[in-house]
């Protein structure tokens, strides 16, 4: 196994999701037919990363992980802490930030989609830049200041990519 390849949703509007994952997070249709696209992230090299499939409005929302056993949430990896605040930016001015947590060597952002489907957006620190002292900070989640990260590990430095500890 070497990673994920896609993910495929079931949501209820098609061209709605798309619309989001297009202005949220810059993915781009690659396939459509009636009632599925498949989208594939800008930086990707995957046939696609994202597959929808439509089933209607009358769709209850997910029970997974409330009452029914089910995915919980995909996360998709960028390069640069900069990119991580573009998109907090994005996500929070389409109103579906729900929230963003420093789990040491991962800085994460929380996202709804139009069908309340949750989704992570992650900036992983570099291998080489991990202490002991970040090592230990995993033990806790903390709120994640992104402005203070920046700082510490600077806008434009590329994130571990894929890597999260030495």
């Amino acid at each position: 196994m070497q990673r994920l390849n896609h993910a495929v949703l079931y949501v209820r509007d098609v061209e709605r999701s798309v619309a989001f994952y297009r202005e949220a997070l810059g993915f781009e249709v690659v396939m459509s037919m009636p009632g599925a696209a498949f989208m594939q992230a800008g930086g990707s090299t995957n046939d696609h990363d994202l597959g929808l499939f439509q089933i209607g409005e009358q769709a209850g929302p997910s029970a997974a992980g409330r009452s029914t056993v089910g995915l919980y949430h995909l996360a998709w990896e960028v390069d640069t802490l900069e990119e991580l605040q573009r998109i907090a930016a994005r996500l929070s001015g389409l109103g579906s930030l729900a929230g963003a947590s420093d789990h040491s060597t991962t800085k994460a952002l929380y996202a709804k989609d139009p069908d309340g489907l949750e989704f992570e957006v992650s900036w992983l620190v570099p291998a080489a830049l991990i202490t002991e002292d970040v090592l230990r900070g995993r033990e806790s989640i903390r709120p994640l200041n992104l402005a203070a990260e920046i700082e510490r590990y600077g806008a434009t430095t590329r994130g571990g990519v894929g890597v999260s500890f030495a």
